[in-house]
Protein backbone atom coordinates (compact mmCIF):
# COMPACT_ATOMS: atom_id res chain seq x y z
CA UNK A 1 0.00 0.00 0.00
CA UNK A 2 1.16 3.66 -0.77
CA UNK A 3 0.53 4.63 2.65
CA UNK A 4 2.44 1.66 4.26
CA UNK A 5 5.31 2.68 2.25
CA UNK A 6 5.25 6.08 3.11
CA UNK A 7 5.37 5.29 6.64
CA UNK A 8 7.70 2.92 6.90
CA UNK A 9 10.60 4.14 8.10
CA UNK A 10 13.73 3.24 10.07
CA UNK A 11 16.85 4.49 12.60
CA UNK A 12 17.32 6.67 15.40
CA UNK A 13 14.85 8.83 17.17
CA UNK A 14 14.13 12.44 18.44
CA UNK A 15 15.68 12.76 22.14
CA UNK A 16 18.64 11.00 20.90
CA UNK A 17 20.84 13.99 21.32
CA UNK A 18 19.75 16.47 23.95
CA UNK A 19 19.27 19.95 21.85
CA UNK A 20 20.89 22.97 23.43
CA UNK A 21 19.34 25.74 21.32
CA UNK A 22 21.71 28.46 19.06
CA UNK A 23 23.54 29.86 21.95
CA UNK A 24 26.57 28.74 23.80
CA UNK A 25 28.63 27.86 20.24
CA UNK A 26 30.46 30.60 18.52
CA UNK A 27 30.02 34.46 18.10
CA UNK A 28 26.91 34.63 15.97
CA UNK A 29 25.60 31.15 16.71
CA UNK A 30 26.55 29.18 12.92
CA UNK A 31 29.02 27.08 14.73
CA UNK A 32 31.32 28.03 11.81
CA UNK A 33 34.79 25.86 11.70
CA UNK A 34 32.76 23.48 14.14
CA UNK A 35 32.26 20.11 11.95
CA UNK A 36 28.25 19.74 10.71
CA UNK A 37 26.35 16.44 12.31
CA UNK A 38 24.32 14.74 9.40
CA UNK A 39 21.13 17.28 10.87
CA UNK A 40 23.53 20.54 9.73
CA UNK A 41 24.16 18.59 6.50
CA UNK A 42 20.78 17.83 5.69
CA UNK A 43 19.76 21.27 5.74
CA UNK A 44 21.89 22.32 2.70
CA UNK A 45 20.01 19.68 0.47
CA UNK A 46 16.52 20.58 1.03
CA UNK A 47 15.09 23.06 -1.45
CA UNK A 48 15.16 26.65 -1.56
CA UNK A 49 11.89 28.26 -3.33
CA UNK A 50 9.42 30.99 -2.04
CA UNK A 51 6.04 30.53 -0.22
CA UNK A 52 3.17 29.35 -2.62
CA UNK A 53 -0.19 30.70 -1.60
CA UNK A 54 -2.28 29.33 0.64
CA UNK A 55 -5.31 29.10 -1.79
CA UNK A 56 -7.18 26.27 -1.75
CA UNK A 57 -5.78 24.74 1.63
CA UNK A 58 -8.06 23.43 3.82
CA UNK A 59 -7.43 20.57 6.49
CA UNK A 60 -9.62 17.92 4.41
CA UNK A 61 -7.28 18.07 1.81
CA UNK A 62 -5.07 15.74 4.01
CA UNK A 63 -7.75 13.54 4.81
CA UNK A 64 -9.88 12.75 7.64
CA UNK A 65 -8.54 13.81 11.39
CA UNK A 66 -6.41 11.44 13.42
CA UNK A 67 -7.33 8.40 10.78
CA UNK A 68 -5.67 4.72 11.49
CA UNK A 69 -3.09 4.70 9.39
CA UNK A 70 -1.04 1.77 10.93
CA UNK A 71 -4.07 -0.39 10.92
CA UNK A 72 -3.61 -1.14 14.86
CA UNK A 73 -7.57 -0.45 15.63
CA UNK A 74 -6.65 2.97 17.21
CA UNK A 75 -6.50 6.42 15.30
CA UNK A 76 -3.19 8.17 15.12
CA UNK A 77 -4.32 11.06 17.91
CA UNK A 78 -4.57 8.18 20.66
CA UNK A 79 -1.46 6.75 19.72
CA UNK A 80 0.64 9.63 19.97
CA UNK A 81 -1.10 10.20 23.34
CA UNK A 82 -0.34 6.69 24.38
CA UNK A 83 3.56 7.68 23.17
CA UNK A 84 3.93 10.77 24.56
CA UNK A 85 1.74 10.78 27.86
CA UNK A 86 2.34 9.02 30.86
CA UNK A 87 0.19 7.89 33.55
CA UNK A 88 -2.29 6.81 30.33
CA UNK A 89 -5.97 5.50 31.28
CA UNK A 90 -7.89 4.29 28.52
CA UNK A 91 -11.76 4.20 28.08
CA UNK A 92 -11.60 1.17 26.35
CA UNK A 93 -8.59 -0.37 27.66
CA UNK A 94 -6.00 -0.04 24.58
CA UNK A 95 -6.97 2.72 22.34
CA UNK A 96 -9.05 5.44 23.74
CA UNK A 97 -6.82 7.58 26.35
CA UNK A 98 -8.97 9.67 28.72
CA UNK A 99 -6.48 11.01 31.04
CA UNK A 100 -3.18 11.32 31.66
CA UNK A 101 0.16 13.50 31.72
CA UNK A 102 2.60 15.32 29.40
CA UNK A 103 5.58 15.46 32.50
CA UNK A 104 7.97 17.61 30.31
CA UNK A 105 5.64 19.57 27.50
CA UNK A 106 8.78 20.17 24.86
CA UNK A 107 7.53 23.56 23.91
CA UNK A 108 7.18 25.20 27.56
CA UNK A 109 8.61 22.85 29.45
CA UNK A 110 6.01 22.65 32.12
CA UNK A 111 3.69 19.30 33.09
CA UNK A 112 0.75 19.39 31.51
CA UNK A 113 -2.61 17.80 32.56
CA UNK A 114 -4.67 15.48 30.08
CA UNK A 115 -8.74 14.93 29.98
CA UNK A 116 -10.63 14.39 27.29
CA UNK A 117 -12.86 16.54 26.61
CA UNK A 118 -11.16 18.97 28.68
CA UNK A 119 -7.97 18.94 27.18
CA UNK A 120 -4.86 21.24 27.42
CA UNK A 121 -2.46 19.05 25.31
CA UNK A 122 -2.75 19.20 21.59
CA UNK A 123 -1.38 17.01 18.83
CA UNK A 124 1.09 19.34 16.60
CA UNK A 125 2.32 18.19 13.28
CA UNK A 126 5.97 19.77 13.57
CA UNK A 127 5.57 20.95 10.41
CA UNK A 128 2.17 22.63 9.75
CA UNK A 129 -0.20 20.99 7.34
CA UNK A 130 -0.71 25.11 5.78
CA UNK A 131 2.85 25.13 5.71
CA UNK A 132 3.35 22.19 3.61
CA UNK A 133 0.21 23.05 1.86
CA UNK A 134 1.84 26.23 0.55
CA UNK A 135 5.62 24.69 0.60
CA UNK A 136 4.78 21.61 -2.46
CA UNK A 137 1.87 19.97 -0.83
CA UNK A 138 -0.48 20.75 -2.74
CA UNK A 139 1.17 19.13 -5.84
CA UNK A 140 1.01 15.78 -3.81
CA UNK A 141 -1.46 13.09 -4.24
CA UNK A 142 -3.92 12.09 -1.74
CA UNK A 143 -2.36 9.21 -0.12
CA UNK A 144 0.87 11.25 0.73
CA UNK A 145 -1.01 13.70 1.98
CA UNK A 146 -3.00 11.76 4.38
CA UNK A 147 0.43 10.03 5.01
CA UNK A 148 2.18 13.05 5.68
CA UNK A 149 -0.81 14.44 8.17
CA UNK A 150 -0.39 10.93 10.05
CA UNK A 151 2.71 10.04 10.16
CA UNK A 152 4.47 10.11 13.83
CA UNK A 153 7.69 11.54 12.66
CA UNK A 154 5.67 14.67 12.35
CA UNK A 155 3.46 14.76 15.64
CA UNK A 156 4.02 15.28 18.95
CA UNK A 157 1.76 16.02 22.32
CA UNK A 158 2.80 19.87 23.33
CA UNK A 159 0.90 22.38 25.53
CA UNK A 160 -2.21 23.64 23.63
CA UNK A 161 -1.44 27.38 24.11
CA UNK A 162 1.90 27.29 22.83
CA UNK A 163 0.28 24.98 19.71
CA UNK A 164 -2.09 27.81 19.50
CA UNK A 165 0.63 30.49 18.97
CA UNK A 166 2.27 28.68 16.41
CA UNK A 167 -0.36 28.68 14.22
CA UNK A 168 1.42 26.89 11.14
CA UNK A 169 4.45 29.36 11.24
CA UNK A 170 8.01 27.93 10.38
CA UNK A 171 11.16 28.33 11.92
CA UNK A 172 11.66 31.51 10.38
CA UNK A 173 8.73 32.92 12.16
CA UNK A 174 8.24 30.87 15.78
CA UNK A 175 10.47 28.40 17.50
CA UNK A 176 9.37 26.70 21.38
CA UNK A 177 9.60 29.04 24.44
CA UNK A 178 11.50 26.36 25.73
CA UNK A 179 15.09 27.46 24.25
CA UNK A 180 16.19 23.35 25.50
CA UNK A 181 14.08 21.93 22.83
CA UNK A 182 15.03 24.25 19.61
CA UNK A 183 17.42 21.91 18.36
CA UNK A 184 15.60 18.62 18.76
CA UNK A 185 12.58 20.61 16.99
CA UNK A 186 14.53 22.26 13.95
CA UNK A 187 15.98 19.11 13.64
CA UNK A 188 12.15 17.59 13.24
CA UNK A 189 11.12 19.98 10.91
CA UNK A 190 14.62 19.14 8.77
CA UNK A 191 13.63 15.79 8.94
CA UNK A 192 9.94 16.17 7.62
CA UNK A 193 11.36 18.25 5.03
CA UNK A 194 13.84 16.01 3.82
CA UNK A 195 11.55 12.89 4.07
CA UNK A 196 8.79 14.14 2.51
CA UNK A 197 10.44 17.15 -0.42
CA UNK A 198 8.94 19.95 1.41
CA UNK A 199 10.96 23.16 0.29
CA UNK A 200 12.04 26.16 2.76
CA UNK A 201 12.23 29.71 2.09
CA UNK A 202 15.30 31.49 2.38
CA UNK A 203 15.05 32.52 5.44
CA UNK A 204 13.92 29.81 7.09
CA UNK A 205 16.51 27.54 5.91
CA UNK A 206 18.66 30.32 7.38
CA UNK A 207 16.81 30.10 10.54
CA UNK A 208 17.63 26.46 10.81
CA UNK A 209 21.64 26.81 10.06
CA UNK A 210 21.56 29.14 12.61
CA UNK A 211 19.95 27.10 15.35
CA UNK A 212 21.51 23.87 14.42
CA UNK A 213 24.68 25.69 14.58
CA UNK A 214 24.97 25.73 18.27
CA UNK A 215 24.19 21.69 18.16
CA UNK A 216 26.25 20.44 14.99
CA UNK A 217 26.63 16.68 15.88
CA UNK A 218 22.36 16.49 16.24
CA UNK A 219 21.56 12.98 14.10
CA UNK A 220 18.73 13.34 11.72
CA UNK A 221 15.97 11.36 13.46
CA UNK A 222 14.24 9.41 10.67
CA UNK A 223 11.70 7.59 13.06
CA UNK A 224 9.56 7.91 16.02
CA UNK A 225 7.04 5.58 16.01
CA UNK A 226 3.86 4.41 17.74
CA UNK A 227 4.87 2.62 21.38
CA UNK A 228 8.59 4.58 21.18
CA UNK A 229 9.43 7.49 23.72
CA UNK A 230 10.17 10.55 21.52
Amino acid sequence: MALAALLAVAGCQPGDTAGHGKDGHGKDGHGEGRPSGPALAAVTSLTVKGRAPRTGYERGEFGSSWVDTDDNGCGTRDDILKRDLTGVRFRDGHCLVTSGTLTDDPYTGRGVRFVRGHSKVDIDHVVALSDAWQKGAQKWDRDKRVAFANDPLNLIAVDASANRRKGDGDVATWLPPNKAYRCDYVTRQVAVKKKYGVWVTRAEKDAMKRVLGGCPETELPVRSGIGQAR
